[in-house]
């Protein structure tokens, strides 16, 4: 982290109102370090800021402001990342307006692990969030980190699919670090603050204001080497998140659904612009340059260093045979209850090992 001292002048020029994030690095381009410019003359700070803004700079209220932040920095896993900082994202370092100033609870060494957004609709359906969890776990159980956005639905199911593997999870906020919205995802966002990262750009206290959104979904696919969408109607707030990655140089990706889906649309959508059809999550680490090193490093005889976990073999592989069977017979056969049954379907469907028929039924393919 930044020194105190320093910090105390990156968060004096962060919290001043009407000192935006592209005023700043301007500033910044100008004066060096941030010291350099709230220890300058007001005549030649004069040149560059209002009057109104300068007298700001130097009031109590953003005095208070940095003391209060400076405390919650002192806490355990707290922290305040800044552009000047080495454990700074790289990532984000190469879009075109990275935040200055990054409140940080949890995982610091997150911040440059490499990493996927999954993100999707709030209004998820169940199948939509299953893929979203099990796709999540996947890439984490490779190396990747997930990044989403703490929102209901496929974000939720993401940030759990991640936290089910080494690569965990970053949930970025559209609020102060210290306000968690939505309020129901609250004892999801104090898992993630234990095993994975909570980051938002905004200073403390920041409340839900739909205009911060959108913008953060900026930080969401800046954060991570490609973006998927798991679920997304055509208005969905995901879609802004997949073209920032677009517009950023990332991979695209999108899960197609059924014709009649309106939370299909927004994905089918994306494919039709380009982004790449996803039907195994070795579609999108086949296309990661991360997975390609892995790739090459296993055709030297070296460990690859995103090689997906081993999962535990299927209690139900025994009981599946090759020919057409319905979840009834398959749940007397394993003992096992209807909800266990459907959920290692899915999971073996995902795999390429089971295919779904109509009928409700179910084959063996390997």
């Amino acid at each position: 982290m930044t020194e105190d001292r320093g910090l105390a002048s990156w968060l004096q020029l962060a919290l001043t109102p009407g000192i935006g994030a592209a005023t700043l690095r301007r500033l910044l381009a100008d004066f060096g370090l941030p010291e350099n410019l709230v220890g300058a003359d007001r005549s030649r700070l004069e040149r560059y800021l209002p009057g109104t803004v300068i007298d700001a700079l130097n009031s109590a209220g953003v005095a208070r402001a940095v003391e209060q932040t400076l405390r919650w920095e002192q806490a355990p896993a707290h922290g305040v990342v800044t552009l000047a900082d080495a454990t700074y994202p790289k990532l984000l370092l190469e879009i075109h307006d990275p935040p200055p100033v990054l409140y940080c609870n949890g995982r610091v060494d997150l911040l440059n692990r490499p990493a996927l957004a999954v993100v999707g609709s709030r209004n998820a359906t169940a199948q939509g969030s299953s893929n979203a969890e099990l796709f999540a776990r996947a890439f984490s159980a490779a190396g990747l980190t997930i990044v989403s956005g703490l929102a209901l639905g496929i974000d939720a199911a993401a940030h759990l699919g991640g936290l089910a593997a080494a690569g965990s999870t970053i949930a970025v906020l559209g609020t102060g670090i210290d306000r968690i919205y939505p309020a129901r995802n609250h004892a999801l966002a104090e898992r993630i603050a234990a095993e994975g990262l909570l980051l938002s750009e905004l200073p403390l206290a920041t409340p839900s204001l739909r205009q911060n959104f959108p913008r953060r979904n900026r930080l969401i696919s800046g954060l991570a080497h490609g973006c998927l969408v798991v679920e997304a109607a055509l208005a969905s707030g995901s879609l802004i998140t997949a073209r920032a990655a677009a517009e950023q140089g990332r991979e695209v990706f999108a899960i197609p659904g059924s014709i009649h889906s309106p939370l299909s649309r927004g994905c089918h959508a994306l494919i039709k612009s380009g982004a790449k059809l996803v039907e195994t999550a070795e579609d999108v680490l086949a296309e990661l340059a991360v997975y390609g090193r892995a790739v090459e490093a296993a055709s030297r005889g070296a460990r690859p260093p995103f090689a997906p976990a081993m999962e535990p073999e299927s209690p139900l592989l025994p009981h599946l045979g090759f020919d057409p069977v319905d979840i009834d017979a398959l749940c007397a056969r394993a003992g096992l209850p209807a909800e266990r049954v459907t959920a290692e379907l899915l999971r073996l469907e995902l795999d390429g090992r089971v295919s779904a028929l109509p009928g409700g039924l179910y084959q063996r393919l390997s």
